[in-house]
């Protein structure tokens, strides 16, 4: 005689199942299915609106011939590599500042983290754009303060790419919050001790305070840095890469590529490119954790 096939919904194991399904069932369906066709994709020549045609690594032999990937790629780096120490810069400079709570504390920190939510946003970016043109806000701060300038903010090949990292850095709100947390971790007595030794202010934060955060810098320069390379709205919004592809993000070139060209298959592979540094800078930093990151813990 057949037993029948009983679920026993009560039995931790299988409630553990049940629960994390709509997350399997999402994960494979939205980013492990994606992930493999990408793949599959980027050694083709697809056009979206056509079968794909397996060409195997054309699409990486016409990026090393194409003059806009190297230039999107120069011109991410470089914004990465300068916004992302003044954001980290800044978070800690506001977080030292918060350390000493008073009843205004909740507020400003509600404040400063406030950008970071909406600074990601469409809205944001439409905004800061009419706040750098020629009659936005900047300027006419500018000649309020008797300066004659009427400055091309986003038309200048040298500043364009500055007022995106400008607006970068201001939404240093979530950085600032792990920082405080982190420092609210840091024992008193630490600093008790170096008073009664003698030390300074400036020489307590070298000597106690920057050694024990290093693990909470190298957490935000990790997540900072990954977000840098990643980085697309402000590009596409504000600037659309120009003038002269001064701005444009990689992210942005691979977007024009997929949507704008139809060349899906090439920006396919340029998305695979970009996993591949994105695991790269990740690697390289975790390489060198040991060299500057204290481990001994609070």
């Amino acid at each position: 005689m057949r037993k029948k096939f009983k679920i026993n919904i009560y039995k931790e194991s299988t409630a553990g199942i049940l629960f994390t399904l709509p997350f399997t069932i999402g994960f494979l369906l939205f980013l492990v299915v994606p992930l493999g066709i990408s793949l599959y994709y980027a050694f083709c020549d697809y056009n979206i609106l056509s079968p794909a045609v397996f060409t195997g690594l054309k699409n990486f032999q016409t990026m090393l011939k194409d003059n806009l990937f190297w230039k999107s790629l120069q011109v991410t780096f470089f914004y990465a590599v300068v916004s992302v120490p003044l954001k980290l810069a800044f978070a800690l400079l506001v977080a030292v500042l918060f350390l000493k709570t008073s009843k205004a504390s909740a507020i400003y920190r509600a404040v400063y983290y406030l950008p970071s939510i909406i600074g990601g946003s469409v809205a944001v970016s439409i905004l800061w754009k009419r706040m750098f043109a020629m009659d936005g806000t900047i300027n006419r701060l500018l000649q309020g303060i008797g300066l004659n300038v009427n400055i091309a903010w986003l038309g200048n090949t040298d500043t364009a790419i500055w007022t995106l990292i400008i607006l970068t850095v201001w939404q240093f709100g979530s950085s600032m919050l792990i920082f405080l947390s982190s420092l609210k971790q840091i024992p008193s007595s630490f600093y008790e001790a170096a008073t009664v030794d003698g030390a300074g202010k400036w020489k307590q934060f070298v000597s106690i305070t920057l050694p024990l955060l290093t693990p909470t810098i190298f957490f935000n320069l990790v997540m900072q840095m990954i977000n840098a390379l990643l980085a697309f709205t402000q590009c596409f919004i504000i600037t659309q890469g120009q003038p002269l592809n001064s701005t444009l993000f990689y992210m942005v070139h691979m977007y024009n590529q997929t949507f704008v060209s139809y060349n899906a298959g090439y920006g396919a592979a340029l998305a695979w490119v970009m996993i591949l540094i994105v695991g790269t800078v990740t690697g390289l930093l975790f390489a060198t954790k040991k060299r500057w990151v204290y481990d001994g813990g609070f």
